[in-house]
């Protein structure tokens, strides 16, 4: 979770300028390829809706010529397919200010319970961020994904069944 889009060095959340919030995605081509990550990007959000504020604009940020050939393709594919205007912006990546730390794994961060625990697997606050592991939970805690997933992933952590139990419980409170 962070900042893109502007020209104002160093946002924050209460000073953002001209920026969007935005989510940085790291990803290997050769594993996951550019299309197919847009593919999940126009299923995540609807495209078709005007957004509301610069603050919480639809947009996906291209940072070279076949990134932004692929975007503008999909993005025509999407407006075939939905027989509408796309709205969600295809703009050039210019930079990504992480947000604060209170603003990382929103989901995660309101369970004490859980945090505790990450806050023993990870000390440091930008380990914690970077953590895999805490983007998972917190997606689970937002509400992606099944308990079939969770027991999927977590099976090999060895937890005792009374331990998945509950972790299932507090994913799916």
């Amino acid at each position: 979770m962070g900042y893109a889009g502007g020209t104002k060095k160093n946002p924050t959340y209460h000073s953002l300028g001209d920026h969007s919030e935005a989510v940085q995605v790291d990803f290997d081509p050769s594993q996951l390829p550019y299309e197919k990550l847009l593919e999940f990007f126009w299923a995540a959000h609807d495209p078709t809706e005007r957004s509301w504020s610069r603050q919480y604009k639809a947009a996906v940020f291209f940072q070279n010529d076949a990134q932004q050939k692929l975007a503008i393709e999909t993005s025509a594919r999407e407006a075939a397919r939905r027989k509408t205007k796309i709205f969600t912006e295809i703009l050039p990546f210019t930079g990504f200010y992480l947000a604060e730390g209170y603003h990382q794994k929103y989901y995660l961060r309101q369970d004490s319970d859980l945090m505790k625990e990450f806050e023993a697997m990870y000390p440091q606050e930008g380990e914690f961020i970077n953590s895999t592991a805490a983007a998972r939970v917190n997606g689970y805690l937002a509400g992606y994904g099944t308990s079939e997933n969770l027991l999927t992933e977590v099976g090999g952590l060895g937890l005792s069944p009374e331990e998945r139990k509950k972790l299932l419980a507090r994913v799916h409170k």
